[in-house]
């Protein structure tokens, strides 16, 4: 069960559903633009800048994540 909850984080990680696309619109710049500039701001803002570019990586890879296979090389 704590791996199902671990695995479907995402569905609950957005408080507050649109307002950083709206903060990017009203500063005339795209949602990833937007994210780049304020991924160092303090407090929600550079929370919401920081979720927004993992959830756009994430969006990149289908929403899945590659296994890894470890190799030990001699």
């Amino acid at each position: 069960m704590a791996k199902k909850k671990a695995a479907r984080w995402m569905q609950g990680a957005v408080k507050r559903p649109g307002a950083f696309s709206a903060k990017a619109k009203r500063a005339k710049m795209s949602t990833h633009a937007f994210a780049m500039q304020k991924r160092n701001a303090p407090g929600r803002l550079g929370k919401q800048a920081r979720l927004a570019l993992v959830f756009e990586r994430s969006a990149k890879r289908g929403g899945k994540r590659k296994a890894r296979r470890h190799v030990t090389r001699r």
